[in-house]
């Protein structure tokens, strides 16, 4: 939450992307970031897009933001995911990366995305697969993949808690979960290009990791860890 050089690096793919995808200069553009947590990657964000508006159910992580960053096109508030305060067509650009696992209804907070964006606006998804070998939060192998009523009790073994909250999904329910945008994969771009994306703290150029993961995607891509996708508000919506 307040690894500010990890969270930039964050924040600079983010900008690649949509800078390369949109056809409008970023400054001229209103941004939301659902789960913004302590407002690095939104103070970030606030030097190139024209407005930045940060909000997450954590009071603490806002107050903290509030406090620590002061631009005159960046807010932040508390506010609900499946309740956005927010009016009809209201942003250009949605971001919500590694969100949709912590809320109770990830279907309802899409609607939600969708509801906000303005016609043709995007939004920038990064989630994880459920069918991952390490869970992210936890570290612990496998976790996301038993059933819940199994995770539970791993935790409990583990000495990590007595439930597992997070809700991942496989990539198929990932698709069906954005099913009413339009998707754009980058995940595949940031893995073969990571000096153009800004992540080559991840993937070095030409080593064998990258090799890997490059097979990965191509024959397996149900089974990456994680994905980077654009997803786009279409016309009929």
């Amino acid at each position: 939450m307040y690894d500010i050089p990890a969270r930039e690096r964050k924040a600079r793919t983010m900008v690649a992307i949509l800078e390369e995808f949109l056809p409008n200069p970023l400054h001229e553009l209103d941004l939301l970031d659902i789960g913004a947590s302590t407002g690095i990657i939104d103070n970030y964000l606030s030097r190139y897009f024209g407005q930045v508006v940060g909000i997450d159910i954590d009071t603490q992580a806002i107050a903290h933001a509030q406090k620590t960053f002061h631009r005159g096109n960046l807010k932040f508030q508390t506010g609900d995911a499946l309740d956005l305060p927010f009016a009809e067509e209201r942003f250009d650009v949605v971001i919500c990366a590694h969100v949709y696992e912590h809320v109770p209804d990830a279907r309802r907070m899409f609607v939600e995305i969708l509801r906000v964006l303005k016609p043709a606006g995007v939004c920038y998804f990064a989630g994880g697969n459920r069918l991952m070998l390490n869970e992210p939060h936890y570290h612990l192998p496998l976790l996301s993949v038993v059933p819940r009523p199994l995770a539970h009790i791993y935790m409990r073994l583990a000495g990590k808690g007595t439930h597992y909250y997070e809700r991942h999904l496989s990539y198929w329910g990932l698709k069906s979960l954005v099913k009413q945008f339009a998707r754009f994969d980058y995940t595949v771009a940031t893995v073969s290009e990571p000096q153009k994306y800004y992540t080559d703290y991840m993937i070095t150029p030409h080593g064998i990791k990258q090799k890997i993961a490059l097979a990965v995607l191509c024959y397996f891509y149900w089974a990456s860890p994680g994905y980077i996708w654009l997803l786009q508000k279409t016309a009929e919506r």
